[in-house]
């Protein structure tokens, strides 16, 4: 399941603080800051898509993720490359090097990571 671009923007914040109650993710965001009624309901989407679940701690709910960030950005990466470069990782790479303007060091970079996962395998 997805997550639109705003439940992304909690989550991501959630990622980053672990736990939080509504109003912690509030004061994480830059200004304007978010309504607590918009965050209490991308907080109940986001539950009901089970991508965070809370603590009871008193008066307050403390959210914390029960998926992990790798694991969301993977699943998306992998749709990404299915849907738009016919399952091919190859075509992606090439896309990926060719249209984000990388520096020759990231290039190198990139091929060193590429190398050891050749390694490894």
């Amino acid at each position: 399941m997805k997550l639109s671009k705003a439940e992304e923007e909690v989550m991501n914040h959630l990622w980053h603080l672990k736990k939080a109650t509504a109003k912690e993710l509030i004061e994480a965001y830059e200004d304007p800051k978010p309504a607590i009624t918009t965050i209490a309901t991308l907080l109940k989407r986001m539950q009901d898509k089970k991508f965070v679940d809370y603590l009871q701690k008193g008066r307050s709910r403390e959210y914390f993720p029960l998926v992990k960030k790798q694991e969301y950005f993977s699943k998306h990466v992998n749709g990404l490359i299915k849907n738009f470069f016919n399952d091919s990782a190859s075509q992606f790479a090439s896309f990926f090097t060719q249209e984000t303007n990388l520096s020759k060091k990231e290039l190198q970079e990139l091929k060193a990571i590429i190398d050891s996962e050749i390694k490894k395998k």
